[in-house]
């Protein structure tokens, strides 16, 4: 099978492959801008880049982290991660991922379509309020990430008060590294596997003007994309294999990380945001069960559902303190998120590379 490109809005990905927001330094300037500039949908991460080039962008620092969301999250690194990346790309469609969960989400669209992101991407909860913060970018294309057909359903509904459906959806299956859009027990189930909830999203899609599903979680090489072009995909979204390239923004640490893992150390675990999160058994994982792990002490206040480290608490891990490790390449409490498939990493390539492995099946 040839693989034909997708429109997302006004915006013509030429490669039907998206690279997932993976958040905290992992899918920044250097991943994203070449992944854009091989054809395919590099994506920015909103998350976390107060850390951007050393925490050089952070306003604030507590504990030399960045201090309260406004340094967590630094509107001048956005930009400043975007221009960057349009040296790699040049005019070539770029994405940013913004969880819905985050702090001052509002505002964090408003910057990144001021920054030029095409398209914003956006998960961790319903958007269905997403179109009223780009007003005054009618270009920039707009795509939620569900987990079932009744999702979309009420974000199409919701969205009939600004005159817009979705520029595409991306509905994500609970194999997908970092969080689930199912709860612990129904992760499991056959009925949320990707493979059984991408025709029911495409189904719903079509009636609210043939929107385009990009399918995500668990997808891995060629034959996955085939698949799932198969069930009326038009396009994937991939996280956890773009990690294993030279130009992900990563720490080389989180790469060996992959690189190390087994089929059994990947595993779900509660998280602050309110759903499990996916990701490696690590030194971290055993200190957090014992509830001997760093002092969770909210310092970034980085998502609403954590409650300013209420459900930190209550699980054992600050999220934002614990991402950071791992973007800092601390491997004793670092929390290293993956998508099940990620034991398969087995050498770092370039993205150039990737995408060919991805298209030609080699």
């Amino acid at each position: 099978m040839s693989f034909k490109s997708i429109k997302i809005g006004k915006h013509e990905i030429k490669i039907p492959i998206v690279q997932g927001g993976m958040g905290v330094g992992i899918s920044w300037d250097q991943l994203a801008g070449s992944v854009s500039n091989e054809g395919a949908l590099g994506v920015i991460s909103a998350v976390g880049t107060g850390y951007y080039q050393d925490k050089k962008f952070a306003a604030k620092l507590a504990l030399d982290r960045p201090a309260k969301e406004t340094s967590f999250y630094s509107k001048e690194a956005l930009a400043e991660i975007f221009k960057n990346a349009r040296k790699i790309c040049g005019d070539a469609p770029l994405a940013a991922n913004i969880l819905y969960a985050m702090s001052g989400y509002g505002q964090v669209v408003k910057d990144a379509c001021a920054a030029g992101a095409n398209i914003i991407i956006t998960g961790a909860g319903l958007p269905t309020n997403m179109p009223e913060f780009t007003e005054g970018y009618p270009d920039v294309a707009l795509v939620p990430i569900v987990s079932s057909a009744k999702a979309l359903k009420v974000i199409c509904k919701r969205w009939k008060r600004y005159d817009r459906i979705p520029d595409a959806v991306i509905v994500e299956g609970p194999k997908s590294g970092g969080h689930q859009g199912f709860s612990y027990e129904k992760c499991a189930l056959e009925e949320n596997q990707l493979e059984n909830i991408v025709a029911p999203v495409v189904e719903e899609a079509a009636k609210w003007g043939d929107i385009p599903v990009i399918a995500a979680g668990g997808v891995w090489d060629k034959k996955d994309i085939e698949q799932m072009m198969n069930l009326g995909a038009r396009a994937v979204q991939m996280g956890t294999r773009f990690i294993a390239t030279h130009e992900c923004d990563a720490h080389e640490n989180l790469k060996q990380v992959l690189l190390n893992a087994k089929k059994e150390d990947i595993k779900l675990m509660a998280s602050p945001v309110g759903y499990p999160a996916q990701g490696v058994v690590t030194n971290l994982t055993g200190l957090v069960e014992r509830r001997e792990g760093p002092e969770i002490q909210c310092i970034s206040n980085c998502v609403a559902p954590c409650n300013r480290g209420v459900e930190a608490k209550e699980v054992g891990f600050c999220i934002a303190d614990r991402l950071s490790d791992a973007f800092l390449g601390k491997l004793d409490t670092g929390l290293f998120f993956s998508g099940t498939n990620g034991y398969r990493v087995n050498e770092i390539i370039s993205v150039k590379e990737l995408i060919q492995k991805l298209t030609q099946g080699e």
